[in-house]
């Protein structure tokens, strides 16, 4: 497997991802990795790999900027990296937009099989993806915010899968059912999977806090990640 820093840009910020791929001579399909609150760390960079096992480019980008990293436990800092993407949802989308032309220019890629998954505060990154009609394939939140904000949607042509842990503190099952009837009124092609007992950040084993909601589940990150090979083999090997 190949790995290796990549450098781009949104603007002046200057931004760092995280490719991973098995070598080929063939384009191949493009996955981008959105991390969590706490930035492009290496739980991201994990699943990028994890993404390249599967036969795909995975493509861990970068929100904050280059050098820029929250950390496991400081909530305050985290927060203070994430909500100003949170509250201005323009440029969240700009971000995220960035990485993904970045990402579908390299020359490893099929430009014409591109998706996008997300953690947590990820989650939310790349619904923003679809919710501003990017030429995306499919999008997958993993444990992510469902909850939109008042900026309008353009044409969402992305299918879309939410893979929910339904005891989630931040995520409660009004902002779901919220989500739902958002996708279901935009037309878009759009899936929730619900795991019972699971809270939030259940793919990370580093989340062990019951008390703020953060836990890590082994047996729904495993259906989550089966699910996640299910849904990138409906888009890209049909």
């Amino acid at each position: 497997m190949i790995t290796e820093l990549y450098d781009y840009s949104d603007g002046d910020t200057a931004l760092e991802g995280y490719i991973a791929f098995e070598e080929a001579t063939e384009q191949k399909p493009l996955v981008l990795v959105a991390h969590d609150w706490t930035g492009r760390r290496e739980f991201a960079c994990k699943a990028a790999e994890r993404i390249a096992a599967m036969g795909y480019i995975g493509f861990a980008m970068d929100m904050y900027g280059k050098g820029v990293f929250g950390a496991e436990g400081d909530n305050a800092l985290n927060t203070s990296l994430m909500e100003p993407f949170i509250t201005d949802r323009t440029m969240l989308r700009q971000r995220i937009g960035s990485a993904f032309e970045a990402a579908r220019n390299m020359a490893q890629v099929d430009q014409t099989r591109v998706a996008a998954m997300g953690f947590c505060f990820g989650g939310l990154c790349v619904l923003e993806l679809a919710r501003s009609g990017a030429d995306v394939q499919g999008v997958v939140s993993i444990h992510g915010i469902l909850a939109a904000d008042q900026m309008p949607n353009e044409t969402i042509t992305a299918r879309i899968l939410c893979l929910h842990g339904h005891d989630d503190p931040m995520v409660p099952p009004e902002q779901v059912l919220a989500f739902e009837t958002e996708m279901t009124e935009a037309g878009a092609d759009w899936q929730v999977h619900t795991y019972g007992s699971t809270k939030h950040a259940f793919t990370n084993p580093q989340a062990n806090n019951p008390d703020f909601g953060t836990v890590h589940n082994p047996v729904a990150e495993a259906r989550a990640y089966q699910s996640l090979s299910n849904f990138l083999a409906e888009l890209f090997e049909a």
